[in-house]
């Protein structure tokens, strides 16, 4: 047999046929649907979403917070001992970080750094009493930025990485997918039921949906950085020459494994992230931003509880604005729980509990803080004193792709050393090196997202086959260079709608995963709150002693 035919075979037989044809098939057919329809197909998606959005608003919000307080008692708890498995850790622990820090979340995090408080500048939550565009206006700009990008979203990952990861590790028969999560509500006979299949699809087509989401916007960020720098307007060869070779660079590094492609592209990742943000922190205003970050980063921590609750009850708009910002994000985070939860899970073998929820909430925020701090603040204290102008990208006259190029053309290093002063521009550094982190965070969000997704269709294979690796590498890529040719109210938008729709039934996966572990750790590993003699329900068994035996038969 020749090594071609072998390989087929390898493909053909690691298959999980329900999940890999189900997940392919409602894949491929929204792809198709946006092409014959895609008016019918956009209205009914943004109808189904406004229902999801209006009704599960709350529940999302309480989800959310109630995953993060959980992670908040494993990182102190008696919990958190509790190991992953028997064996010691694959990876360093910097990889370790870099590896989750990079394999989804930090894409979202460069294209959003120098936007997303210039909006809460111009129109801060309801729940701040502060005007827009004003001094006060921004640092609860930076702090809400924080807020929506530091523990949240983190936390909806790090807890399906923990629950996939402790069952798939710590018990025999239980293999490493999404449905694993669920081992103690759905049973481990059942793993392989109707049940367990359809959280497995549905965790297919939310990480296609939200990850191809998202590389769109990252690929459309680098086109437009082609046309604002240099004047290059590819149009759509363009843009799909640009999405093939990005494919084709995150296809070498997916088949090269999680060892020599994403882990050596991850640690690269976090180095041109620090150096941009501190070339950043130091030619913008570097005092201000220091004041700044410490305001907004104390304001997070002592209105968390209000902010993760609050649901814009009473307040005009307010509801709105949270449905907007807060609710839309942790929905999206939500549709990207399968695919980071067991990429996670997959590189935290050896690992404690603690050290993967440390990692997952503290460790990523010691990171992302810093980032939204400098860049964010940066633009918001160039917008609010004139140096650069982000009013067209604030109105929705530019896409918010464009921020980052505005902030960095504007930034120069400059000195004053009494008897000499000068400046020099940065500006076209800062864009290269800002292009070039987002082509490698593209790389490896996709290739992580895209092993997950061959994992999930293999029946959870650590593993998978280059074939169904590139397959799905390919599936990914052109949804992703769709997205960005379609463009507008019913390309990014329309399936990022989609995104949410699939995202949101994961917040009880989410919350069921979580009460999952808490049986687990309670009836394995003793109870935290309860002594083990305490009934939930019902009367002791002393009491119920004591009761018949004060019974005596011969009284009547």
């Amino acid at each position: 047999m020749s090594n071609e035919e072998g390989t087929i075979d390898r493909f053909l037989e690691e298959l999980d046929p329900i999940v890999f044809m189900f997940g392919a098939l409602l894949t491929v057919g929204v792809i198709i649907a946006f092409f014959l329809n895609p008016e019918f197909v956009a209205d009914g998606i943004a109808t189904i979403h406004d229902a999801v959005i209006g009704y599960l608003n709350w529940a999302l919000l309480v989800i959310v917070f109630l995953i993060v307080v959980f992670l908040l008692f494993l990182i102190v708890g008696p919990w958190g001992k509790i190991k992953m498995g028997d064996e010691d850790p694959e990876y360093s622990f910097f990889s370790f970080f870099a590896m989750l820090y990079s394999a989804g979340f930090a894409a979202g995090v460069v294209f959003w750094g120098p936007t997303e408080a210039l909006f809460y500048y111009d129109s801060p939550s309801p729940l701040f009493d502060v005007g827009g565009g004003s001094a006060g206006a921004m640092s609860i700009a930076v702090q809400q930025t924080l807020f929506h990008w530091a523990l949240p979203q983190l936390a909806v990952f790090t807890i399906m990485g923990i629950a996939i990861g402790y069952f798939a590790y710590n018990y025999e028969n239980v293999p490493l997918r999404v449905s694993s999560a669920l081992t103690p509500i759905i049973g481990e006979d059942n793993l392989d039921g109707p049940l367990a299949k359809a959280i497995d699809i549905l965790a297919v087509f939310a990480t296609i949906g939200g990850v191809a989401t998202s590389l769109g916007f990252i690929g459309s960020q680098f086109v437009t950085g082609l046309d604002y720098q240099w004047g290059i307007d590819l149009g759509n060869t363009g843009i799909l020459l640009v999405v093939t070779t990005m494919t084709l660079l995150f296809t070498i590094s997916m088949v090269l494994g999680v060892d020599r492609g994403i882990r050596r592209l991850s640690n690269f990742n976090m180095g041109l992230f620090v150096a941009l943000m501190l070339a950043t922190f130091i030619a913008g205003p570097t005092l201000f931003l220091i004041l700044l970050g410490t305001q907004a980063t104390s304001g997070m921590v002592s209105d968390f509880v209000s902010m993760s609750l609050y649901t814009g009850a009473g307040d005009e708009g307010g509801t709105a604005w949270v449905n907007a910002w807060t609710v839309f994000y942790w929905a999206w985070a939500l549709s990207w729980s399968p695919f980071a939860g067991l990429f996670i899970a997959r590189i935290s073998k050896g690992r404690t509990v603690r050290e993967v929820a440390f990692t997952g909430i503290f460790a990523t925020s010691a990171a992302t803080i810093p980032w939204f701090t400098f860049v964010g603040g940066t633009a918001v204290w160039a917008q609010h004193n004139g140096i650069a102008d982000f009013g067209e990208v604030i109105a929705g006259d530019a896409g918010a792709e464009v921020s980052g190029f505005i902030l960095f053309e504007v930034l120069e290093l400059s000195a004053n050393l009494g008897f000499i002063e000068f400046s020099i521009p940065i500006g076209a550094v800062l864009i290269f090196a800002f292009m070039v982190l987002v082509t490698t965070f593209f790389i490896t969000s996709a290739d992580s997202s895209t092993l997950a997704v061959s994992m999930m269709t293999t029946g959870g294979k650590a593993k998978p086959s280059n074939v169904n690796r590139i397959f799905w590498g390919l599936v990914l890529g052109m949804t992703a260079a769709i997205l960005m040719i379609l463009g507008g109210e019913h390309g990014v938008g329309a399936l990022q709608q989609a995104a949410i729709i699939t995202g949101a039934p994961f917040a009880f996966v989410c919350f069921l995963a979580m009460i999952g572990l808490i049986r687990d750790f309670s009836t394995e590993r003793g109870r935290v709150l309860l002594q083990e003699k305490t009934v939930l329900y019902g009367p002791s068994k002393d009491r119920r002693d004591e009761t018949t035996a004060s019974v005596d038969p011969g009284d009547d």
